[in-house]
Formats: C-alpha cells, sequence, structure tokens
C-alpha cells in the first residue's frame, strides 16, 4: 500500500500518541496538530493529504471552525472525534461535510478501518475486489459473487454491500449508513435502509445472516 499522509489533530498529547503508533503500524506518515490553527498551517502546506482526523473540543478553533473552513477549498476526507455522544453534533458534523463521526473512546483499530475504507471509498486505495467469506464484490466490473456463482443487485444494494464490506466487523449507524450510501442531500427516513437490508440478505441466500442487525442503531458486516 502507498504511503498515505494523515493529519491528525488532537490536543491531547496521550490520544494523539497511541493513534499516531497504530497509523505508523499500517505504514501511513502522519503529521500532528494540537490545536484548530496549527491544523489548518499544515493543511495549507501539505496539498497531499490524503485524510484527516479532526477532535472537536480544541484550542484557538474547534473542529467546526477547521472543517467550515477547509470545505470551502477542499473535499479531502474528515473523521470527526470527539468526546461528545450527541445525535446533534453528528447531524451537525454531517452537514459540514464530514466523512465519519467517531465518539470517544473508540478502539484504535476501528478507526484504522474506517480510514481504509474511506481511502477505498474514495479511490485512493485502488482494489479490485473485496472479500468476506464467499462474498466477492469486483468495483471494476461492478459485480457481486456468492459462492461464486453472480448475484444481480441494483445500484443501491450494491452500494449498501460496498459500504458493509468495506467496514467489515465495524457497529454502523442507520445515520451513518444514510449519509455514506444515500448521501447528504437524501430527505427520506432510515427505514428505506431496512426496505434494502432486506432484498440484500434475500440475495445473499444462505449469506444473508452476514449482515447482522444491531437493535436500536443499526448493522454490522461480518462472516460467521
Amino acid at each position: 500500500m502507498a504511503q498515505f499522509k494523515v493529519l491528525l489533530v488532537e490536543d491531547e498529547e496521550r490520544i494523539r500518541k497511541i493513534v499516531k503508533d497504530f497509523l505508523e503500524q499500517k505504514r501511513y506518515y502522519v503529521l500532528e496538530a494540537a490545536d484548530g490553527e496549527q491544523a489548518m498551517n499544515l493543511f495549507y502546506d501539505n496539498p497531499d493529504i490524503a485524510i484527516i482526523l479532526l477532535d472537536v473540543m480544541m484550542p484557538k478553533m474547534d473542529g467546526w471552525q477547521v472543517c467550515r473552513e477547509i470545505r470551502e477549498t477542499s473535499k479531502v476526507p474528515i473523521i470527526m472525534l470527539t468526546a461528545r455522544a450527541d445525535e446533534r453534533d453528528e447531524l451537525k458534523g454531517f452537514e459540514l461535510g464530514v466523512d465519519e463521526y467517531i465518539a470517544k473512546p473508540f478502539s484504535p483499530k476501528i478507526l484504522m478501518a474506517r480510514v481504509e475504507a474511506i481511502l477505498r471509498r474514495t479511490n485512493q486505495i485502488q482494489e479490485e475486489a473485496l472479500v468476506v467469506g464467499d462474498i466477492s464484490l469486483d468495483h471494476t466490473a461492478h459485480e457481486v459473487r456468492v459462492d461464486g456463482e453472480r448475484v444481480d443487485l441494483s445500484f443501491k444494494e450494491f452500494e449498501l454491500l460496498a459500504y458493509f464490506m468495506e467496514n467489515k466487523g465495524v457497529a454502523l449507524s442507520r445515520e451513518s449508513i444514510l449519509n455514506n450510501v444515500w448521501n447528504y442531500d437524501y430527505y427520506g427516513d432510515a427505514r428505506t435502509i431496512d426496505t434494502h437490508v432486506k432484498k440484500l440478505r434475500n440475495k445473499l441466500g444462505t449469506h444473508g445472516d452476514y449482515i447482522q442487525t444491531i437493535w436500536g442503531m443499526g448493522y454490522k458486516f461480518d462472516a460467521k
């Protein structure tokens, strides 16, 4: 895998060190910022940043201000890190163009999975096929196979399965699925996800149970 440059913006040194260590183990090049002003300076000095991990509560400039300024000139992927598990904050982040929203405390392994999923989704990590258990998904051919047999999916079913497979083992909220598969301009409700999941499970046959329901939250995709 190519060495991607990550801007890590976090005012707590302990958290910065833990996340940086995990990133460097995966061969990412890490730029560190302890406040919003420092983050913006590094952002403008490094146009090749692949993804930004951005804390909300910081001195000088908070994460919302940083995100707003970055979105004026760039679509670089942003994962928001916050200690405030407030739905309004999560919605605000998505409205500003945040790609993912992770509440503290979080698992560094889960964070790494989200980073890699976003880089794949934005075509920075090129992969011909995703494979989970007996299911394979080829982005290039836009083809899904189950036990080697081709399965015909609608466009949204394909996108939903791709998002699940990219985030294998990660618990995904309905809001996150809606924002990432249906995008921010969708004005329906989360019930459309349940409808598509039901259809997708049926088309995956005996492997439909790879899509696990997390009651009161959303779904997780994994081979059993």
